[in-house]
């Protein structure tokens, strides 16, 4: 599903589908979209593998700044050419991975990085079908709850309670979507992991 088909998505678990009258701009409802989006990948995340370089000899510190889209590294492979794969001790602050480790190291020597990382949604995506639907339902939750508390000083043909209704509605999709997200967390699920020796 591609960005456009979730919009259309949204607006029709919305009901807002009158295209010479929409509720909700294109714009609005891609950042609630977006907001789901970020939401579903600290759950389940993409995962992704970046090879990195040694900046200088026996220089331990290596700049992730470039992996703009990281949720969490995960495991951290030193040298990267072994068989089984030999996976390092390591620490993470801000942009700055660290190798925790008493070997040398030397400039240009390959790391690989695996890492978690924000699904896309754009003209593709990354997202597996089965989530499509939560981040429809929490894309339609945030709309809606912005929308309420937008309209509680506006005036509103339908009566004074419509922005009540809207957020109690909101409320009720938001509790939903959050239980689903825990449900779906991989946090809550158990993995099966080979175990490795560090060194």
């Amino acid at each position: 599903m591609d960005l456009a088909t979730m919009r259309t998505t949204v607006r029709r678990d919305l009901h807002d589908e009158d295209s010479s009258n929409y509720r909700w701009t294109d714009d609005e409802l891609d950042r609630h979209i977006d907001h789901a989006v970020s939401d579903v990948s600290r759950a389940v995340p993409l995962e992704g593998i970046e090879a990195l370089l040694i900046a200088n000899d026996d220089d331990k510190d290596i700049d992730i700044s470039s992996v703009t889209d990281r949720i969490a590294v995960d495991a951290v492979e030193y040298p990267t050419d072994e068989d089984p794969r030999r996976y390092r001790r390591f620490s993470v602050w801000a942009d700055m991975l660290t190798l925790l480790i008493d070997d040398s190291v030397t400039k240009d020597e390959d790391v690989n990085m695996y890492y978690s990382r924000k699904h896309t949604l754009t003209d593709t995506s990354t997202l597996p079908v089965y989530l499509e639907d939560l981040v429809a339902t929490g894309a339609a939750a945030y709309a809606t709850r912005e929308w309420a508390a937008y309209a509680i000083n506006q005036a509103n043909i339908g009566g004074e309670d419509v922005p009540a209704q809207f957020l109690k509605w909101a409320n009720e999709r938001l509790d939903y979507y959050r239980k689903e997200l825990k449900r779906q967390s991989r946090r809550s699920s158990i993995r099966v992991r080979e175990l490795y020796s560090s060194e």
